[in-house]
């Protein structure tokens, strides 16, 4: 690969980190406004206008922080299992495939990060990693009462992977692929032809898992 190309894929993981990071702070806000709704409170409304700024603030304050380790505990992996956690879970948006293919300095570049032969598996690989983080976290804590409820939270995990697993095989038997960027092109056309229709059972039971 050569230096253009290496630059085109570190531009590509730079947008769709600070698209996600960008997610995740209106998600935040939208949830706390729409739990304010239904709480009969105003939500954030002081920081910029409607507290739009407010999950800004809030991400300044979370760095600002002190990072408090408490005595006893497991130190290296204490501090390892929240990236156990949140590196898995970024890595899966390297699969998912943003658009169709566009031109750029005579290149042709897809809105993908990596096109992965077996992407549905990679994604489905990556959750699972999410598990031993919260086992880690609870067991290096050094407290009883952290280390059962780490276990009861994966084993929560485990039991809701087997079920969407198995929503995720029908939607593979339809593509005929494992790769994302196929199933996407299998649900091309009309809006019947999207596999929420084609699978409305697998649907709702992917949306609960």
């Amino acid at each position: 690969m050569d230096f253009l190309g290496i630059i085109i894929i570190l531009v590509k993981v730079l947008v769709v980190f600070a698209a996600t990071l960008l997610t995740v702070l209106m998600m935040v806000y939208a949830e706390r406004r729409v739990s304010a709704f239904m709480q009969g409170r105003l939500g954030p409304n002081r920081v910029g206008p409607q507290g739009l700024l407010q999950p800004i603030a809030d991400g300044i304050k979370f760095l600002m922080k002190e990072d408090i380790i408490p005595a006893g505990v497991d130190k290296p992996i204490f501090i390892l299992a929240p990236a156990i956690l949140l590196i898995p879970a970024l890595m899966t948006f390297a699969v998912i495939p943003f658009g169709s293919d566009i031109i750029l300095f005579g290149r042709q570049i897809p809105l993908q990060v990596a096109d992965v032969n077996v992407g549905i598996l990679y994604v489905l690989a990556l959750t699972s990693i999410g598990v031993y983080g919260i086992i880690l976290a609870g067991w290096s804590s050094n407290s009883k009462y952290s280390l059962l409820g780490g276990l009861r939270s994966s084993a929560q995990l485990i039991s809701y992977e087997l079920a969407m697993g198995l929503a995720v095989v029908s939607i593979i038997l339809l593509s005929g692929s494992l790769k994302l960027n196929d199933i996407v092109a299998d649900q091309q056309g009309y809006f019947f032809s999207w596999n929420i229709f084609k699978q409305p059972l697998a649907f709702i039971i992917f949306l609960v898992a």
